[in-house]
């Protein structure tokens, strides 16, 4: 039963003025980067303790981790989760955080899938199926099985080199067709551009960094959410960047897990503006107050990179989505060749079709 795989923790920021500096940002509010490490590290132990034996627990993806409203720092947080959804591998993890330990003020959501596997062999093995009692029990197991669905039809409608193009990606196609015409007069006369615009290219960031041990899971690879942790940062200093003001986090979605991270890897953080929403944009009921403001949706590729083989490979994606409250609009973002147009288009699919999933 769900409630029986229940797994929370409190944070006493009230009495521990220790802990409370540790997730302070330098503006007094919560420290959100290692608030998705801990999320990431209590799924990954609920997930161990879900499955039975000695099977390899692995991070598939997160869908969503979305903030309803601004915590205050002094007051004490209780992180808790629980498994919301199981297929024939894979589970998916509900997380929340409340300021009180009944969950009655939640304050921060966020879903995560796991998948199992064999030890030896690598594939995936059955877990031990989920029977939802409540009816709030039974809504979440239907939306992960909806958003299971979701997931093989994009996978099914992804672009591949060889194969035919389905409607949706035809449909991508087009859109990233219209969007590369629209970048037309910046590309070819830029003094005769609309001043609101600006090429992808030049709002991209990047850092670098070899992977220590002290980031390491039980497995002896990287730890996924220091990944995030480390993600989520260039993506606030990008939009930093972009909009020339402190943004506001709202939601990261459809992080991947393309690739394990080894320990003395060298990762390169690589980021930019996806698209904007310079008149603001619908995020659903649950995020914070967003309503009239710029949107700003970044992209962060994580590159394991290699010097000696001169070989590099994408672990990871992820795409923050943050506001410029101070801001009444902000530049769009246009593309600079048919690649960046087709990113930018299935960008914009991927979260209309995760609008429609959101209450």
């Amino acid at each position: 039963h769900p409630k029986e795989s229940e797994v929370g923790i409190a944070y006493p920021f009230s009495t521990d003025q220790f802990l409370l500096e540790t997730y302070r940002n330098p503006w007094g509010e919560m420290r959100f980067g290692k608030i998705l490490e801990d999320l990431d590290a209590l799924a990954g132990n609920i997930a161990f303790n879900h499955v039975q034996g000695n099977a390899m627990i692995v991070t598939a993806g997160v869908d969503r981790i979305r903030v309803r409203r601004r915590p205050e720092i002094g007051a004490d947080q209780y992180l808790s989760g629980k498994v919301t959804w199981i297929g024939s591998s894979s589970m998916e993890i509900r997380m929340k955080i409340s300021t009180c330990e009944d969950c009655s003020d939640e304050w921060l959501e966020a879903y995560f899938t796991f998948v199992t596997l064999d030890p030896e062999t690598k594939r995936a093995i059955k877990i031990t199926p989920l029977i939802p009692e409540t009816d709030e029990e039974r809504v979440h197991f239907e939306l992960g099985a909806v958003k299971a669905q979701a997931k093989k039809v994009a996978r099914k409608n992804k672009i591949q080199i060889g194969r035919p193009l389905s409607e949706e990606s035809l449909k991508i196609d087009s859109r990233a067709a219209r969007l590369l015409e629209e970048a037309g007069t910046l590309l070819r006369m830029p003094s005769l551009a609309d001043p609101h615009t600006i090429l992808m290219d030049q709002t991209a960031q990047s850092n670098a960094m070899v992977a220590q041990p002290q980031a390491r899971n039980l497995h002896d690879r990287i730890f996924g959410g220091f990944l995030m942790r480390r993600a989520f940062e260039l993506a606030f200093a990008t939009c930093y960047m972009f909009g020339g003001d402190k943004p506001r986090f709202l939601e990261v979605d459809d992080i991947s897990f393309d690739k394990p991270v080894d320990v003395g890897d060298l990762l390169v953080f690589k980021s930019r503006v996806l698209y904007t929403m310079p008149e603001g944009g619908n995020l659903g009921s649950y995020v914070d107050k967003h309503e009239g403001f710029p949107l700003v949706n970044v992209e962060v590729e994580c590159w394991v990179t290699c010097p000696e083989s001169k070989r590099a490979e994408v672990s990871n994606h992820f795409y923050f989505t943050f506001a410029l409250p101070a801001k009444d609009t902000c530049r769009r973002v246009l593309p600079a060749n048919i690649d960046q147009a087709r990113r930018m288009a299935q960008r914009m699919c991927d979260d209309e079709i995760q609008a429609g999933l959101r209450p």
